[in-house]
């Protein structure tokens, strides 16, 4: 059973979207996402939760009422599967393993971020105010810096796992499922495949109705685009599967989103080059600054500070792609960006690292 595209996904209540899979909105109430999907798999013996939520009264109120609703206790959960570590997936099975000692499993390859934010060593957004300095961005930077530092929650919201998950089977709620390595989002997100039921429980890997954002975590890799993009090729390789994001509906065919978000990003590579031959020499915030942003193509002098830097950092990503692909050469500090040759920049080289 699948659903199709509707407005409404972030109702609440439980969703069924195949037999023994129900799809739970939990909110997601200062996020302009509204919601985040969890998955509960009910077999003859376990419950198994995909994805936790956000540590929010309004998510655990919402997910308490939706088991209640198909007949099951919080503590009846036997053990939460978390896709990766941001804090609308991770932070409330945290909370309810707290309450009910249920317990948590997390990809091993979110170690190396998971560390940092349990150190508590480098702030909130400390690996992003290095990437925007070196992108040319040091004034949002600070603006970030200002705005967003908090004190830390007591308890924390952020421990380690019960469990480290590595790539291969695992059996839940009696399915078969296969982890699978799909870094990009995170260095160490996962999804996990039902290849018997048709079924890919997709995290933020691939989501139906947005781009999901590439390496915005404490513990940023080298090269997070070129790990997504190879991550997608990963999945299209496997039969196409019904796609139960965490974010947006259930969709027929997790191919047919991956090529669109490939060609999503080879668009995005063409443009930038295009927007680095026209500036002559540019940094990624002068190039993000350049282009439109959204479906809706907004200005980015239209965006608050918080979206300002998902902007500088993800153009950042796909100007060391093209980089490290030989269409443009980068020197620098801030790192700034020319073409590497003449030609026209949205003939070729772009396309080619897209499929990268």
């Amino acid at each position: 059973m699948t659903t199709s595209p509707r407005p409404d996904w972030q109702a609440p209540g439980p969703e069924p979207v195949a037999p023994g899979v129900h799809r739970i909105p939990l909110p997601m109430p200062s996020d302009g996402l509204r919601a985040v999907n969890v998955y509960l798999l009910s077999g003859p013996d376990e419950l198994t939760l995909i994805d936790g939520g956000w540590a929010v009264p309004e998510g655990r109120a919402a997910l308490e009422q939706a088991l209640d609703q198909l007949g099951h206790p919080m503590s009846a959960i036997s053990r939460i599967l978390v896709t990766h570590v941001h804090r609308d997936h991770y932070t409330l099975a945290v909370q309810l393993r707290r309450e009910f000692g249920i317990p948590v499993s997390l990809g091993a390859g979110e170690r190396p971020t998971l560390d940092i934010l349990t150190s508590r060593r480098h702030g909130r957004f400390g690996a992003q105010g290095a990437q925007l300095r070196g992108a040319g961005g040091a004034d949002i930077a600070d603006k970030v810096g200002a705005g967003f530092s908090q004190p830390d929650p007591d308890p924390p919201i952020w421990e380690q796992p019960d469990h480290w998950l590595s790539p291969g089977p695992l059996e839940a709620s009696g399915r078969a499922l296969r982890v699978l390595p799909t870094p990009g989002h995170t260095r160490g997100h996962i999804v996990f495949a039902d290849e018997a039921a048709g079924l890919l429980f997709a995290g933020d890997h691939v989501l139906p109705h947005i781009t999901p954002s590439i390496g915005f975590e404490a513990a940023p890799t080298d090269s997070p685009l070129a790990d997504y993009l190879s991550s997608l090729e990963l999945i299209r390789k496997l039969p196409d599967l019904t796609l139960l994001p965490a974010h947006g509906w259930v969709a027929d065919s997790t191919h047919a989103r991956i090529a669109e978000l490939i060609a999503h990003h080879d668009e995005r590579l063409r443009e930038m080059a295009g927007a680095v031959a026209s500036l002559g020499t540019a940094t990624a915030a002068q190039v993000a600054a350049a282009i439109g942003w959204t479906r809706r193509r907004r200005s980015f002098g239209s965006l608050d500070v918080f979206n300002q830097m998902l902007a500088v950092t993800e153009t950042f990503a796909h100007l060391n792609l093209l980089a490290a692909d030989g269409v443009l050469t980068a020197a620098g500090d801030p790192v700034e960006f020319r073409l590497a040759q003449a030609g026209d920049p949205s003939a070729g080289p772009a396309t080619a690292a897209a499929g990268a």
